[in-house]
């Protein structure tokens, strides 16, 4: 059930670095479903999707796919317009080799989201699992919208998915930034209408228990 919520508090911010050669060396090290943000299905992620009504060919990203299995789950259940996005070249081979041939039927990018350029007011659906509560530096969060901005049609939707306020302030040796939905709408400003929230207790595959938050914007 999504949870209607209003107010947009103030957040942290905090320093940037190399993140490519962070990720490539997590995803050299580790095989995908060791990682702790793995899971088997994407289910949260999966139900909001399915819930903006959005046709099968929908032009669909996912911020931060590399070697997810969200994917998979999408060609399974017939959406034909996907792009992956990571800026892991790692994760995203993991991922293409999962996929076999079903790999060819999506569009892989290698980049940074706060510095790639993507075709204009193109995408249905922005969805990203884990990748904006890494940006503690507040420009890096700045420009991450602007490219959400200029990527996603007028009445498109925006998924994001972040550590809630109970989750860890650390992952993969990282700091991270928690947000509550009003914190999260707030990044994105009144130009995207905070449609509705859930959370999720996330258990790694070391048994750890995490606190996920899930927005699902409409831009207006």
């Amino acid at each position: 059930m999504c949870r209607r919520v209003q107010g947009i508090p103030d957040t942290p911010a905090g320093d940037g670095m190399n993140r490519k050669s962070h990720w490539d060396s997590i995803y050299a090290g580790k095989k995908p479903d060791e990682v702790s943000w793995y899971q088997t299905h994407l289910e949260k992620s999966l139900q909001l999707i399915m819930a903006t009504g959005a046709g099968k060919s929908a032009p669909i990203i996912d911020l931060g796919g590399g070697a997810s299995t969200l994917v998979d789950d999408l060609l399974a259940a017939g959406y034909t317009n996907l792009t992956v996005l990571d800026i892991s070249a790692a994760a995203i081979r993991a991922a293409q080799e999962r996929l076999g041939e079903n790999g060819k039927r999506v569009n892989w990018l290698v980049a940074d989201v706060t510095q790639v350029s993507l075709p204009p007011a193109h995408f249905d659906i922005w969805h990203d699992r884990a990748v904006f509560h890494f940006l503690t530096d507040a420009e890096d969060r700045r420009r991450y919208v602007r490219t959400v901005d200029q990527a996603v049609r007028p009445g498109g939707h925006v998924i994001v998915a972040t550590f809630g306020p109970r989750g860890p302030l650390k992952c993969s040796g990282l700091d991270i930034v928690r947000y509550t939905p009003e914190q999260l709408h707030e990044q994105f400003g009144g130009d995207y209408e905070l449609h509705c929230s859930i959370t999720e207790d996330h258990v790694t595959p070391a048994g750890k228990h995490q606190d996920f938050l899930y927005c699902h914007f409409r831009k207006q």
